[in-house]
């Protein structure tokens, strides 16, 4: 069972697959995390890397087939998540753990107004209806920042930016005052302006309500400001984890180091280029669990780190990477 009555979430060894012709595809292999009351975790990599995948295993929305959680433990408010029934798992989505979508536009009905879509969790969950589902729906809209509400409720999903479609769907997650908010890429196709005003939404939200929040993004600048912890995924495990501060200070990985280097920084010299990390991510159907999957693009691998695979180990107080040269790779780096 839960071991900490500080975290509202432990995930524990999840491991999700997915059975595709190929064969079996470790989309999360052996993921361990925790989340505090009140904290930001961001959850950070490519594309293809696991973290929406494993915001999804947590809500248990895992399409099956072809995927499916093989194991592990997922300890939310006390209870263990992949052992409760469906009807039970019901209750809580959308009421206890609220997910943002990465794409509003396709998460939101086109055919429904905003009022309904929001009335509708206010019913089932609040038990709400009628004129208060309205007036709550209304207010919901004010607290996301979306201009003239009472008037803008009854309009179509259509009708608003890419940004205050992601507003509503902010507005939506929060409508049952959920204890933790899992934020999927919520800043993906809208521009920097927009990025900074979801962002701080979410921030001044948490800090209201006490909702506990994991950001997933593949961009480690975005988080910099807003999280408290940072888990850096690649090819499905965690390669690095600790408080923000140490991550962007001392990053104990090559990937992480890659990540920090590819933000554009405005304080370098304008002639320098944009920082890229060779080579593709690895196919993980081929991949080997006896190799470092990112020694293939690491300039610093060594013969070892192709025959056996690299566990996390403490680096720091609360900082752990999984790389064996972790504890030289700030001189590899000057050097």
């Amino acid at each position: 069972m839960s071991e900490n009555s500080e975290n509202i979430l432990e995930v524990k060894n999840l491991r999700t697959y997915f059975y595709v012709d190929e064969g079996e595809l470790r989309a999360v292999d052996g993921l361990s995390y925790s989340v505090k009351k009140r904290e930001c975790v961001a959850v950070v990599g490519e594309s293809a890397c696991g973290k929406s995948v494993s915001a999804l295993s947590i809500m248990r929305l895992i399409p099956y087939p072809p995927g499916i959680i093989v194991g592990g433990e997922i300890w939310f408010e006390g209870r263990d998540l992949l052992k409760v029934s469906e009807a039970e798992m019901r209750k809580i989505r959308g009421n206890r753990i609220a997910m943002v979508f990465q794409e509003p536009t396709t998460s939101l009905n086109p055919v429904l107004p905003v009022r309904r879509q929001l009335s509708e969790t206010l019913e089932l969950h609040r038990g709400l209806d009628g004129a208060k589902a309205r007036e709550e729906a209304i207010n919901l809209l004010k607290l996301v920042g979306i201009p003239n509400p009472e008037r803008r409720i009854d309009d179509y999903p259509y009708q608003f930016s890419g940004g205050m479609q992601q507003r509503i769907m902010i507005a939506m997650a929060l409508s049952c005052n959920p204890g933790l908010l899992i934020a999927d890429e919520p800043t993906t196709a809208v521009d920097v302006t927009v990025q900074a005003q979801l962002l701080e939404v979410i921030n001044n939200l948490r800090t209201q309500f006490g909702t506990s929040v994991i950001i997933i993004t593949h961009n480690l600048g975005v988080v910099a400001r807003y999280a408290d912890s940072v888990n850096v995924m690649y090819a499905g495990r965690l390669v690095e984890r600790g408080k923000t501060e140490d991550i962007y200070n001392n990053p104990h990985h090559p990937y992480t180091v890659g990540l920090i280097n590819s933000v554009p920084r405005l304080d370098l010299p304008k002639k320098r280029g944009l920082y890229t990390i060779e080579g593709l991510p690895p196919n993980l159907v081929r991949l080997s669990p006896n190799v470092c999957a990112f020694s293939e693009r690491c300039k610093y691998a060594l013969p070892k780190c192709r025959q056996k695979r690299p566990e996390l180990e403490e680096v720091g107080e609360g900082h752990f990477a999984a790389c064996f040269r972790s504890h030289e790779i700030e001189s590899l780096i000057g050097g």
